[in-house]
């Protein structure tokens, strides 16, 4: 089915009042773009670590939605009309040149998955969950993905450095903190290397059902990965859930600003001598990671990796640490 999409130009000013009137017309979604930049809290809630570029704020905005073919398109366009002459008497609309064009129906759910396809990393195999084996590869260890709409596939060149950190470092019978689990690639590959348990968290309560799903699919039992929903850095609850002095290996593929925040809290966490994988981290803010860990009395550095414009930073918990009072 083809949809008719039409775009109104207007002024930033005016968005909330066009946005309101279409809805009064029976307009159920609309598009805005604008170059307004994000604000402090809007950037640290989506843990951006390169800011997008939104040119310069000029005051002026596009509103865009979208009518079925079958659609009153000459009735609720004339509404629309009708209530943009009575918003000009209050505000300024800017131009309100509206642009017609037609766009397929697509379905925006489930079109990435034609680009995810199996990959590896060493001798580990990742796959999203609806790919076959490719020939040549049965021989590797398998991990079978299904991110869902949430989480990434994996083959980010940061959640692939961890991993081989991991493939490093899990022995029989370790004990994992994943911190921001998302799908759960990297609890489930450290489970699949040998470790006994992971202990997930992630901002994200969809976290919980995409790791038991991928669980699953993975033919592990889901009393080996527990995930929680919660901030690890600021909840005590989750904290105190997550357990003190427990942990060999605490791994963290999110970015910089949150690992900046996260080296202070991980220590309480990890076991004497416990390992801490860190990425997520462009190469830019590689020094200011590398100068909060040589600021932290609770770790040394035993390496840095790279993989194209991403870093790994990986430390050791320093003899017993800080207790948690």
């Amino acid at each position: 089915m083809k949809w008719k999409k039409f775009t109104l130009s207007t002024t930033t000013e005016a968005v909330d009042l066009i946005s309101e009137l279409c809805s009064e017309i029976g307009i159920c979604g609309i598009e805005i773009e604008d170059h307004i930049p994000l604000t402090e809290k809007e950037t640290k809630g989506m843990f951006i670590d390169i800011l997008p570029d939104f040119g310069t704020d000029d005051g002026k905005a596009k509103v865009s939605f979208y009518l079925e073919e079958e659609a009153d398109v000459k009735k609720i366009l004339e509404d629309l009309q009708d209530g943009l002459a009575e918003l000009r008497q209050f505000t300024d609309l800017g131009s309100c040149e509206l642009e017609a064009s037609e766009t397929e129906d697509k379905d925006w759910i489930n079109n990435w998955k034609q680009y995810f396809k199996p990959f590896t990393v060493e001798d580990i195999l990742i796959k999203p969950t609806w790919e076959t084996v490719p020939s040549g590869q049965e021989d590797k260890l398998l991990i079978q993905i299904d991110p869902g709409t949430a989480f990434g596939t994996g083959k980010h060149e940061t959640t692939q450095l961890c991993i081989r950190e991991l493939r490093k470092y899990v022995t029989e019978q370790s004990r994992i903190l994943d911190v921001g689990t998302g799908s759960g690639i990297l609890g489930i590959t450290a489970l699949k290397l040998g470790a006994s348990y992971v202990m997930g968290t992630d901002l994200d309560d969809n976290a919980i059902t995409a790791v038991g799903e991928n669980l699953e699919a993975n033919g592990i039992a889901e009393g080996c990965f527990d995930v929680i929903q919660g901030n690890i850095i600021d909840d005590k609850a989750v904290q105190d859930r997550v357990g003190y002095d427990c942990y060999d290996i605490v791994v963290a593929n999110i970015l910089a600003p949150v690992i900046l925040l996260l080296q202070s809290e991980v220590a309480v966490h990890l076991k004497s001598g416990g390992i801490f994988i860190t990425s997520g981290i462009i190469n830019l803010k590689e020094e200011e990671v590398l100068a909060a860990f040589a600021a932290n009395p609770e770790f040394e550095l035993v390496e840095v990796n790279h993989q194209g414009e991403w870093v790994n930073v990986t430390a050791r918990k320093c003899g017993n640490g800080r207790k948690r009072p």
